[in-house]
């Protein structure tokens, strides 16, 4: 039955919000805890008291039973510990109580979390602790504390902690280069918007593949023979199953506050996307976390599954994660909103150079940011940017930097009228630019969209990146601008040798055609095709200074988050091996081999009536089948040997290049075979689904 409820009147419904709290709180208690929040203080013991109670009070009235401390270790999830509200009365009765100490800081096991040799076995202790500047909400039954995460001897363990200092970072940098040119400012915030691909798959399928079960990603699967070659699935009808879904979640997302917008039918069959309007970059964060996990159960509840996989199929477009990411100042300016002169546009022009300059000083780190071995088969594909970070402008736009670069005058440009050229249709004002779906990083009107990064990952990590290398950015320009009598004219000469210097960085081309990757070269660009290649230069010197001066990592919590991602990188490949070579040996072998004895038996049954020649399709067929059996059989044999061979590195580093240069070779060749035993098997014999079935089956 549809939700009766109206929209305004579901959204936020399950969340403490603001509203909420100026309601519940005491007026002393909601303005001390806005003050607190807005000069970044230590939140009061009696301020933290006043408020858990509320919240545990709004939490009962809404069926809540239990808290959570919400968080998002090193794993691209979220994990959370829930303790339910009761205590102890006389009577062996129970009263429900949350203290703010309760509120404030959590226990969980720090060891049991990837900390990079941070944390042992034997060192257990880590911490939690509330950030009071995300809502928190109820989720089955629970309430959830969106907190930061971190080691008992004081090293960050999360992706919040860091994303919140990048944030006070930028605004820190923004304000200062801003009041030096008369722009009044006293903070400056960065917003996201994360759009999410995905596909959905029925559930009953899934659970026939283990593939998909264990790995997220189909290790076999022959190509179907339709595929997205028509273009009728992008934006096309949404079938009714997929609809209800859809519906279904945005009611759910909703209902958490998530601003859930746009929703429609991606390029591949069976794939889908999900937009938010923007918000808050840590909101952000926390929201598109609570989006995939609960795309996942609110699929289960409709016989579906949600691959969040960047590439859960060969063969068809993978699934990426668009970070919409814009700054403004408190008071409602966006500082990339070039307005109709952008040239005279001091702030814009100023925060332009300054993305240019920290996307070309710092792609490695941007690349870093989006490194997974998930990843690593979508970027580059004809689907997704390349590995090679470049920045899109447009036209327009460009010719603004072209003629501050050449000190020349600007080219003539702004909107012109799009004729349709049919009566009952209105003329409309078009936009300066058109948009380019190839670039990794893109100018989009009045903020910039990082493609990159992959559907499953945190967008805390690339907006941490983001975030710092634009802080340096403006730092620089605010230092400089403080040495000068005239900061604004200054600013004039800095823009113009920023844009200058970095303009290697603009491209506004096909970022897939294949001239691309050597005019990339010729600029000196780099192209870290892998995870394994970009991972190494987490712990470059310069970037080490960037973390350590903007107070976002220590070196050991860099080296540690570096040594976690190649760790990460060689145990998934690590899983995907075994997975397929159980699956050879176990599925498709024994499927083979069946199929084998009946074409060997139809074979012999007509040479003894005498009907059996050298030509016969029958005995081709059996002689070319048992050939495709020996080079599956070939292939695990290999896939063993190079698998046997990979833990015998010395680092992280060696181990994940190891699986770059052997298993996935390896991984390549027994696919290479068992796929062409797909296509020839009886379809009796197959042993899982084929991707006619699971992507046309919803």
């Amino acid at each position: 039955m549809k939700q009766t409820v109206s929209v305004p009147e579901m959204f936020g419904s399950m969340v403490f919000n603001d509203e909420v709290m100026k309601e519940r709180l005491p007026k002393e208690v909601y303005k001390a805890l806005h003050k607190t929040v807005e000069e970044g203080r230590e939140l009061d013991q009696t301020l933290a008291n006043a408020i858990a109670h509320a919240m545990k009070e709004w939490a009962l009235e809404k069926g809540a039973t239990h808290y959570t401390h919400w968080f998002q270790p090193m794993t691209e999830i979220t994990a959370e510990k829930h303790d339910s509200f009761i205590q102890a009365a006389p009577g062996g009765k129970v009263i429900m109580e949350f203290s703010g100490k309760e509120l404030i800081k959590g226990e969980p096991d720090a060891s049991s979390f990837p900390s990079g040799g941070i944390r042992a076995t034997f060192e257990a202790r880590g911490y939690t602790a509330w950030d009071p500047t995300s809502y928190a909400f109820i989720k089955d039954d629970s309430l959830c504390i969106p907190t930061a995460f971190c080691s008992y001897t004081g090293e960050v363990l999360d992706k919040k902690t860091p994303l919140l200092r990048s944030m006070e970072e930028l605004s820190k940098q923004a304000v200062r280069a801003l009041n030096l040119i008369g722009v009044p400012a006293k903070r400056v915030t960065s917003t996201v918007g994360a759009e999410q691909e995905y596909f959905l798959i029925d559930r009953e399928l899934y659970l026939r593949r283990r593939d998909l079960l264990l790995t997220g990603r189909t290790l076999f699967g022959a190509k179907p023979p339709k595929g997205q070659e028509l273009d009728d699935h992008y934006f096309g009808v949404i079938k009714p199953r997929i609809m209800a879904f859809m519906e279904d979640l945005n009611r759910e997302l909703w209902k958490v506050g998530v601003l859930a917008k746009t929703e429609h039918n991606e390029a591949a069959p069976a794939q889908h996307e999900l937009a938010p309007v923007y918000t808050t970059t840590n909101v952000a964060t926390d929201q598109n976390q609570l989006t995939m996990e609960l795309m996942k159960k609110v699929a289960h509840r409709h016989g579906m599954h949600c691959c969040l996989h960047e590439k859960p199929f060969e063969g068809v477009n993978g699934s990426g994660k668009h970070n919409n990411w814009a700054v403004a100042t408190d008071k409602g300016k966006n500082l990339l909103e070039p307005g109709p002169d952008p040239r005279e546009n001091k702030p814009f022009m100023m925060m332009l150079a300054a993305v240019i300059k920290a996307v070309d000083d710092y792609q490695d780190l941007l690349r870093i940011s989006v490194a997974s071995a998930g990843n690593d088969h979508r970027l580059g594909a004809n689907e997704a940017p390349p590995a090679i970070l470049s920045i899109f402008l447009g036209s327009d736009l460009t010719d603004v930097v072209e003629s501050i670069i050449n000190h020349g005058e600007l080219r003539g440009g702004g909107k012109t009228k799009l004729e349709t050229g049919v009566e009952v249709l209105p003329d409309f004002m078009k936009d300066t630019t058109d948009r380019n779906r190839t670039s990794p990083f893109a100018f989009t009107g009045n903020k910039f969209e990082f493609r990159m990064p992959g559907s499953a990952c945190s967008v805390a990590g690339p907006n941490i990146i983001l975030n710092t290398i634009v802080a340096e950015s403006l730092s620089v320009f605010a230092d400089r601008m403080e040495q000068s009598d005239d900061p604004a004219a200054c600013l004039d000469g800095i823009i113009a040798e920023e844009l200058a210097a970095h303009s290697r960085i603009i491209f506004n081309g096909n970022s897939y055609d294949d001239e691309w990757v050597k005019e990339a070269e010729r600029r000196g660009l780099l192209n870290l095709r892998t995870a394994a290649d970009a991972l190494p230069r987490y712990t470059d010197e310069k970037n080490l200074e960037l973390f350590a001066k903007h107070r976002i990592f220590t070196p050991k919590e860099v080296e540690s988050r570096r040594d976690i991602l190649l760790e990460n990188y060689a145990k998934k490949l690590n899983i995907e091996a075994l997975t397929m070579i159980d699956m050879a040996k176990t599925d498709i072998l024994p499927a083979a081999i069946a199929y084998e004895k009946t074409l060997a038996e139809t074979v012999q049954a007509k040479s003894a009536i005498g009907i059996a020649a050298d030509d016969d399709a029958d005995l081709i067929l059996a002689k070319e089948f048992s050939a495709l059996i020996n080079r599956t059989y070939q292939g695990v044999k290999a896939l063993e040997k190079a698998l046997a061979l990979a833990h015998e590195t010395a680092t992280p580093q060696a181990e994940a290049e190891y699986f770059r240069d052997n298993v996935l070779p390896a991984m390549s060749g027994l696919r290479e075979a068992a796929d062409a035993i797909e296509t020839g098997i009886g379809k009796e014999y197959l042993p899982y689904p084929t991707y006619t079935d699971l992507l046309f089956r919803v």
